[in-house]
C-alpha cells in the first residue's frame, strides 16, 4: 500500500470530491487502449448475427440496439456478457449516446452485482465528460477495489475535464483503500500532477511509480517527462527522458514540446534533429505547437523547411501555428501568402490572420471574406478585430461589431471584450466613454486587463482623476505590478503634482519595487 503521510500528499485532506462540479466539458480519445483488469468481452450471438456490409458501424450498432429492445420487451433476459461486449462497442466507436440508451435497458440489480458491466458503463460516462454520472456509479459499486479499472477511469476523467485536484484526490483515496495501482493508473495521475504543476506531489508519485516497479514502463515515463516540464523542471524531463531505453514518438514529442515551452530553442532544435535521424517525425500537434511556441524566427524557418520537405506543410494545424510564427515575428507577408494558398480554412485560420493585423485596419476587410466563406466568427475574433478598431481609432466600426458579436452571433462579451472597447475610446481621448463602459456597461466587475486599458488611457491623455481611480483598483487586484504604479506617477509628474508623485515613489520603494 502506498504511504500517504508524507508532507507534499498532505494535499489529498484538502482535496475533496466536489459532488457538483464545473461543467468543462470536452470530450477526449484515449491515445493507448489498456489491457483491461477484466477478461476480453467474446462475441455474442447477438453481435454476431448482425454483419451488415452495406451498413455503418453507427448503423450496425443502431440495428443491434433495436432488437435489443425488443428482446428485453418479449421478456427475454439478456445475459450481462451482451451488455458488456455493447459497452465496450460504444466506447471504442465514441458512440456515447448509444451507450446512455444501453444504460437505460440493464437491469439495476445487474449493474450492482456485475462489476466488469458497471466499470465498463463508468468509464463510458467519464470518457463522455459527464463526470458526475460516473462518480455516482463509482459510489454505487460494490466491489470497485477488485480492480484498478473504475479508479483508473474516474481519474482520467476528471484529468480530461481539468478538475485535476479531484484526480489526485482519488488517487490518494485509492491508496488508503489499499487498492494497487497498474501502468495505465500513474500515466493519468501523473498527467494530474502536471496540471496542478505541483512538483513536490509529482516527486511523490514519482517515488510511488519507482516502488510499485513501474519505474522502466515506457508508458509511464513518457507520462514523466511532460509532468516535469509542466511543472517547471526541464532537467528533470530531460533525465527521464534520457533513461527510456526504447523510445516512441510520444517520448520525443514531450521533450521537444518541453524545450519549447521552457523557451529553449537550441536545444528543441536538437532534439528536432535527433528525432529525425532516428527515423520518428514529429506529429501534427507537436509541429503546431512548436511553430507556434518558439521565439526564435530561425528555428520556425528550418521547421518551416522540413514541413516542406515531407509535404505537411497545408496540414490545417501546421499551417495555422506557421500564420503565428510569422506574424509575431512581423513578416505579415508571408503570413498571408500562406493564409491565400491554405485548401482549407477553419475559424482558427482566420483568426490568426486577423490577430496578425491586430493593429492594422486592414483587420477589418478579412471579416467580410469570412462570413462570405460561411465560417462563424467566435469570442476570438472579435476579439482581434475589437483591438485592431482601438489602434486605428475606428470608433464607429468598433461599436458596429460589438453590437454585431452580441445580436448577429449570440456571443457573450467577455472581460477581454470590454478591455478592448475601453481601450478603443481611452486610445481616442473618450476617457469618460470609456470609464462609463465599466461603471454602467459591464455586466460583470471589471479585471486587470480593463482596469489597465484605462489607465494606460489616462496616461496617454493626462486624465488624473479617472487614472486615479483606475489605479486604485489595479492596487487591489494587482498589488505586485509595478506598471501600474509608474503609471499613475507619471501621470502625477505629467500633471506637474509632484507631491503626488512622489506619494507614489515612496509606495514602490515601501513595496520593494526597483525604479528606474
Amino acid at each position: 500500500m502506498l504511504t500517504t503521510a508524507a508532507a507534499p500528499l498532505c494535499l489529498h485532506k484538502s482535496m475533496r470530491i466536489k459532488k457538483t462540479q464545473k461543467q468543462k466539458h470536452k470530450q477526449f480519445h484515449q491515445n493507448a487502449k489498456p489491457n483491461l483488469s477484466f477478461p476480453k468481452s467474446s462475441p455474442t450471438p447477438l453481435l454476431i448475427d448482425h454483419k451488415p456490409h452495406n451498413h455503418t458501424k453507427l448503423q450496425a450498432l443502431e440495428a443491434i440496439l433495436h432488437d435489443l429492445r425488443a428482446c428485453i420487451q418479449n421478456g427475454i433476459t439478456v445475459d450481462a456478457q451482451i451488455f458488456t461486449s455493447l459497452l465496450e462497442t460504444c466506447f471504442q466507436l465514441q458512440a456515447f449516446d448509444h451507450g446512455f440508451r444501453i444504460h437505460r435497458l440493464i437491469p439495476s440489480i445487474l449493474l450492482r452485482k456485475n462489476v466488469a458491466l458497471s466499470s465498463k458503463l463508468l468509464r463510458l460516462y467519464a470518457s463522455s465528460g459527464r463526470i458526475e454520472e460516473a462518480h455516482q456509479l463509482f459510489d454505487q459499486m460494490s466491489r470497485r477495489n477488485d480492480s484498478a479499472f473504475a479508479w483508473n477511469s474516474l481519474i482520467s476523467g476528471y484529468a480530461e475535464l481539468g478538475l485535476y485536484e479531484d484526480a489526485m484526490a482519488l488517487y490518494f483515496q485509492m491508496a488508503e483503500e489499499g487498492v494497487a495501482p497498474d501502468r495505465f493508473t500513474f500515466p493519468r495521475v501523473v498527467k494530474a500532477c502536471g496540471g496542478i504543476g505541483s512538483i513536490s506531489v509529482g516527486e511523490e508519485v514519482h517515488r510511488h511509480i519507482v516502488r510499485r516497479g513501474f519505474a522502466d514502463d515506457g508508458f509511464v515515463l513518457n507520462a514523466l517527462v511532460d509532468m516535469y516540464s509542466k511543472c517547471g523542471d526541464i532537467v528533470k524531463a530531460r533525465k527521464v527522458f534520457d533513461k527510456i531505453v526504447c523510445k516512441d514518438s510520444v517520448s520525443w514529442n514531450s521533450m521537444l514540446t518541453g524545450y519549447v515551452r521552457h523557451g529553449l530553442p537550441s536545444q528543441a532544435l536538437s532534439i528536432f534533429r535527433r528525432m529525425l535521424r532516428d527515423g520518428f517525425e514529429p506529429d501534427a500537434v507537436t509541429i503546431s505547437t512548436l511553430v507556434a511556441g518558439t521565439q526564435s524566427l530561425k528555428l520556425g524557418r528550418q521547421i518551416h523547411g522540413w514541413v516542406i520537405r515531407y509535404g505537411s506543410q497545408w496540414n490545417l494545424s501546421i499551417a495555422n501555428s506557421l500564420i503565428v510564427l510569422y506574424s509575431n515575428h512581423g513578416k505579415l507577408d508571408q503570413a498571408r501568402w500562406l493564409f491565400d494558398r491554405m485548401p482549407e480554412r477553419d475559424v482558427v485560420s482566420w483568426n490568426s490572420i486577423i490577430s496578425a493585423h491586430r493593429k492594422d485596419p486592414k483587420a477589418i476587410t478579412y471579416l467580410s471574406r469570412l462570413q462570405k466563406a460561411d465560417v462563424r466568427p467566435d469570442v476570438v475574433t472579435f476579439v482581434s478585430l475589437l483591438s485592431a478598431c482601438a489602434h486605428s481609432g475606428l470608433i464607429e466600426v468598433g461599436e458596429g461589431l460589438f453590437s454585431m458579436m452580441r445580436e448577429d452571433y449570440g456571443i457573450v462579451p467577455s472581460m477581454e471584450h470590454y478591455a478592448c472597447m475601453v481601450n478603443l475610446y481611452g486610445r481616442s481621448g473618450l476617457i469618460e466613454e470609456a470609464y462609463g463602459i465599466i461603471e454602467k456597461r459591464m455586466e460583470f466587475e471589471a479585471g486587470p486587463t480593463v482596469w489597465g486599458a484605462l489607465l494606460y488611457a489616462c496616461y496617454l491623455h493626462h486624465n488624473v482623476d479617472i487614472g486615479k481611480i483606475a489605479a486604485g483598483c489595479l492596487f487591489e487586484l494587482e498589488p505586485d505590478n509595478e506598471h501600474n504604479f509608474e503609471l499613475l506617477m507619471n501621470i502625477y509628474s505629467n500633471a506637474g503634482r509632484v507631491e503626488d508623485a512622489e506619494k507614489v515613489r515612496k509606495m514602490m520603494a515601501d513595496r520593494g519595487f526597483t525604479q528606474t
